[in-house]
């Protein structure tokens, strides 16, 4: 939801009922809530609906179709074959966007690689890609040509890597000695 408002999007939330945070932001006005259940009218001149709603598979497959028919995006939480597009967990830092995604079968860990993301992607690495742009700003300000930019562009990154290594819940471990 923050991410929605952050970029400056009318959020109106359809439910009858609200969770503490929906109750703040409808009391500040940030968002407006129709205390209600959804009704395919509530989709005229939307280009997102997010249905949180886990427990009613013909509610979501008969969303899902009229998201086809008028046209809009339709995110089903945990609910990948009645989505049009997932939104996927979202590591921000300095000019760095990494955007996470399972496909929607396993929400949990994107959220946890998103975590594990902005502990590698640390202020440090802003400063970094600051300095990458301030060296971008002075090249193309220089540099006329745009081969030679390239080139001159390639050089402040060469040396940088990226080094991981994954390390596997014992379920998952005790799950493969099984095969």
């Amino acid at each position: 939801m923050q991410r929605l408002l952050e970029a400056g999007a009318k959020v109106t939330v359809i439910s009858p009922t609200l969770n503490d945070a929906l109750r703040r932001l409808t009391a500040s006005a940030k968002v407006l809530h129709r205390g209600r259940l959804f009704r395919a009218a509530d989709a005229e001149g939307v280009v997102l609906v997010i249905n949180t709603l886990r427990g009613n598979p013909d509610f979501s497959k008969s969303l899902y179709e009229l998201a086809k028919q008028e046209r809009f995006l339709l995110c089903s939480t945990d609910q990948p074959e009645t989505s049009t597009v997932m939104m996927p967990a979202l590591v921000s830092r300095g000019h760095l966007r990494l955007a996470i995604s399972t496909s929607g079968v396993a929400p949990a860990l994107a959220s946890l690689l998103r975590q594990e993301f902005e502990q590698v992607f640390d202020d440090e690495f802003a400063s970094f890609l600051e300095w990458l742009a301030t060296v971008r700003d002075e090249t193309k300000a220089t540099e006329p040509d745009a081969e030679q930019r390239r080139a001159l562009l390639r050089d402040p990154v060469n040396g940088f890597r990226l080094t991981a290594k994954v390390e596997y819940p014992k379920a998952w471990l005790d799950e493969r000695e099984k095969t």
